[in-house]
This record gives structure tokens, sequence and C-alpha cells, in this order.
């Protein structure tokens, strides 16, 4: 099965990073859904929830604020300002 590898940072921290079979973040332009498979893309993001549904595992919910998210072959790289908190099992 496809998945995505995503890697969710911080300007302080790591904050997480895994397989995931899906991620939702806070657009500029409104909410952006990532699924295995997805064409290259580069989005401002706005403060708000990054959404990650990692593989076999609970979801995962993250308060950031502003940054970027790039997708490349199924790589996602998820840039913010700062990020809220640890990581919520929701």
């Amino acid at each position: 099965m496809a998945h995505l590898e995503v890697d969710l940072v911080a300007a302080d921290r790591k904050v997480w990073s895994g397989a995931a079979s899906m991620l939702s973040a806070p657009a500029a332009e409104g909410e952006i859904g990532i699924l295995p498979g997805h064409a290259p893309v580069l989005a401002v993001l706005q403060p708000g929830p990054v959404r990650i549904t990692p593989v076999g595992e609970a979801a995962v919910r993250v308060a950031v604020g502003a940054g970027f998210l790039s997708v490349d072959h199924d790589q996602v790289t998820v840039v913010v300002d700062s990020a809220e908190g640890s990581v919520v099992q929701a």
C-alpha cells in the first residue's frame, strides 16, 4: 500500500516524522488534503491544525503557526514557525 513520508518541523524542533496515509493542513487558500500520489505542490500555511493519519496508528493533530508545505514524490515536508505543545493523538 502506498503511503506518504511526512516530516513536520518547527523552528526549534522536529515535531513528527513517519509514514502516513493522509495529511491535511490550513493553506492560505483554504484547507489542503494530501494523499499518496498527490501532484507536486508548494503551499503557504496559515495558523491552524495539521492533521496526520499515520499508517497503523491513531490520528495526530498539531496546532501550528504560519509556514509552508511541500509535496514531491510522496515526500511531504511541513515547516512552521511554531507548534503548540506536543503531538496530540486525536
